[in-house]
């Protein structure tokens, strides 16, 4: 791709991602107001995290890292890798069918696992009886990550990215049906998410069929190729899916805390926001051309595509990180606190925004240097690297719950989330030139940096006095857009004069997209 259609990409991925983590953001408001931070929606958390999980093993974990490098250079050497793609449906499928038949029988395992704080109060039985509703959602969610690959490595990206968009969308209409015509909420939403699982493979499946690719499931067969397959997608499922096992790791520590699971919970949505925008448009649209340009033995378009995909991350995730750690109580009062979400419950959250803010970076930078690996079928060494990471996590998350209490997981997963990306990156060096940042690259990050930073300092200046405004029950909405947009301004404006950016540049993007 050339550098405008890369950036392009990321736009048409982000835009979709950013409409789906807005309306997450609406489904984890509604939670919030009509649920609340307590017995029920701690149980709601644990038991939806299962799937989500192993998502990431079955799904964005092992098929973003393995099956798309393998089906994009079939596709770029003129194999037929319609047949791969149909032997990997029919493998996957019998893979995840399994694990759903055993996590229905062992369930209360799996929550004591995950949730052992649960154990001898109500949460627990919640918690197994919500998750065997909920779990045979990551079925239809790995079906539907194989025909996203699908699409993203034949350059498709909106109908995979849109996707995630209709869980949301049927979360939130359950809820507010739930509110309007009687029952307990949380029933609504449990049982609804299996049919948002439904609806997700529908429309990838329906995008493929028209993109003239045609996958039906079938038995599945152990040949040369899927073992190949398997041997590549079973470290990238650990390395891809650390940020979830660490957050696991981090429940498990918090339910012993009544309410902290779920306060960890809404700080984890809410930086999710920038991350999944920016992280999850740049890794989609990353990995398959860092694969086709390596295969071709593009050299210099390899490291062109890295560099301005590491510039990209930069531009949009630093600001979020600062307006992160400077403003997270007036994000979260004005965002979450109605309803069932008291004053305690912000004063809680904001303490883990600014944690996890201060590891947003890092989240982000592990999605721009894994591609790297997994170009070139190296999953081992991120394996390597994520059993370390997990390791500093745990030993930091259970060491420091004695010392400072339930955030204690927040601070483990920040500092595993920089441990990750120190040892990605000198991992990467190994690479030679390909796998480093260009002069472009350098000579914006620190601008990009420093119009970051004016920006924290000016929204840290004009906070006390902007307060009021957000502590009243009819502007708060408009205080905290007025506040968003004068943080947007200042960047952007200080970004392009100072050379960190040029908003030209984005103009042109958008209307690539």
């Amino acid at each position: 791709m050339k550098p405008i259609r890369l950036m392009a990409g990321f736009f048409t991925v982000g835009f979709w991602t950013l409409a789906s983590r807005i309306l997450g953001f609406v489904r984890e408001m509604m939670l919030a107001a009509y649920i609340g931070p307590g017995p029920v929606m701690d149980a709601f958390v644990a038991a939806f995290r299962l799937p989500n999980l192993f998502r990431r093993f079955f799904a964005e974990g092992a098929f973003n890292a393995a099956f798309v490098p393998m089906f994009s250079k079939r596709l770029e050497a003129g194999e037929d890798a319609i047949v791969f793609a149909q032997k990997s449906l029919n493998l996957l499928t019998a893979a995840v069918l399994g694990l759903v038949g055993l996590a229905m029988v062992f369930m209360p395992v799996l929550i004591w696992l995950t949730a052992s704080g649960f154990a001898g109060d109500a949460r627990f039985d919640l918690a197994v009886g919500y998750g065997k509703i909920v779990f045979p959602y990551i079925l239809f969610m790995s079906l539907a990550a194989l025909f996203s690959g699908v699409l993203n490595a034949t350059g498709r990206f909106a109908a995979a990215a849109a996707a995630p968009v209709l869980l949301n969308v049927f979360a939130c209409a359950a809820m507010l049906a739930g509110s309007v015509f009687g029952g307990a909420v949380i029933d609504w939403l449990i049982w609804v998410i299996p049919v948002a699982g439904v609806a997700q493979l529908a429309l990838v499946w329906i995008a493929t069929e028209r993109a003239e690719i045609r996958l039906r499931p079938g038995l599945p067969r152990l040949d040369p190729e899927m073992r190949q397959l398997v041997r590549v997608a079973f470290p990238a499922a650990l390395a891809m899916g650390v940020t979830q096992i660490n957050l696991v790791v981090g429940q498990l520590v918090a339910s012993r805390t009544e309410s902290a699971v779920s306060w960890l919970f809404t700080a984890d949505r809410l930086y999710q926001l920038p991350l999944g925008v920016v992280g999850i448009a740049v890794g989609i649209v990353l990995l398959p051309d860092l694969s086709r340009r390596l295969r071709a033995g593009d050299m210099a378009g390899s490291r062109d595509a890295y560099s301005r995909a590491g510039e990209f991350s930069l531009i949009l995730t630093l600001p979020s990180a600062v307006a992160l750690v400077v403003i997270p109580s007036p994000l979260v009062s004005v965002l979450f606190q109605r309803g069932a979400f008291g004053p305690e419950d912000t004063a809680a959250t904001a303490i883990a925004v600014a944690i996890y803010g201060m590891g947003l970076p890092a989240f982000m930078l592990q999605k721009v240097y894994q591609p790297l690996f997994f170009a070139r079928e190296d999953t081992r060494s991120p394996f390597r690297y994520a059993v370390v990471a997990m390791v500093v996590n745990a030993g930091l998350a259970f060491g420091l719950y004695p010392l400072v209490g339930w955030f204690a997981p927040a601070i483990a997963a920040s500092a595993a989330g920089w441990t990750m990306v120190a040892l990605l990156a000198a991992g990467a060096r190994r690479m030679g030139e390909v796998a480093r940042f260009d002069a472009r690259f350098h000579r914006r990050a620190g601008r990009i940096l420093a119009a970051s930073l004016i920006m924290g300092a000016v929204l840290f200046g004009i906070l006390v006095p902007f307060a009021w405004v957000l502590a009243l029950p009819g502007w708060r909405y408009l205080g905290l857009l007025a506040l968003i947009l004068l943080a947007a301004v200042v960047y952007f404006g200080v970004g392009h004069l100072i050379g960190a950016f040029r908003l030209s540049e984005f103009r042109r993007a958008l209307r690539r997209s």
